[in-house]
């Protein structure tokens, strides 16, 4: 049996998704900068005196660290990777608020690249899918887009 979609639904959810991208861009730009912060400290010998258990062990790395190459290397990727996430958190989360029409578009795919990020990426993924995924949400957001 067919369930009939509540009218309205993409209207009154529209904002809270757009808010709830934002705030994961918020949440990606944080985690991105902690963790370079600690993968950097870890690399370069950082953490903890001569004392500390992983200080050493690990052979010489680029420059003045400590850490294996590799280690030092992926610093960058994961910095292109947190700007490329956030970016694409805040752009998906501006279309929704401002009822652009591509935003619906650019939120489904960001929303199915998220899904493989634990908890709060799937969750958020899950939710714009169930929101914007549907046909009926394509014509009710066509209807409500800011199209100037």
């Amino acid at each position: 049996m067919l369930r009939a979609v509540p009218r309205f639904r993409v209207e009154r959810n529209l904002q809270t998704a757009g808010v709830l991208w934002c705030a994961y861009g918020a949440y990606r730009v944080i985690g991105g900068l902690v963790g370079i912060l600690f993968l950097r400290a870890f690399a370069n010998g950082g953490f903890g005196g001569n004392g500390w258990p992983f200080r050493h062990g690990f052979g010489r790395g680029f420059g003045p660290g400590f850490g294996p190459p590799w280690l030092t290397a992926i610093v960058p990727v994961i910095a292109v990777v947190t700007i490329i996430g956030t970016v694409l958190a805040f752009c998906v989360g501006y279309g929704l608020l401002q009822r652009k029409p591509w935003g619906r578009m650019l939120a489904i795919v960001a929303s199915i690249l998220v899904l493989l990020k634990p908890i709060l990426g799937t969750a958020l993924g899950i939710y714009t899918l169930w929101l914007l995924a549907p046909s009926a949400s394509a014509v009710e957001y066509d209807a409500i887009a800011d199209h100037s």
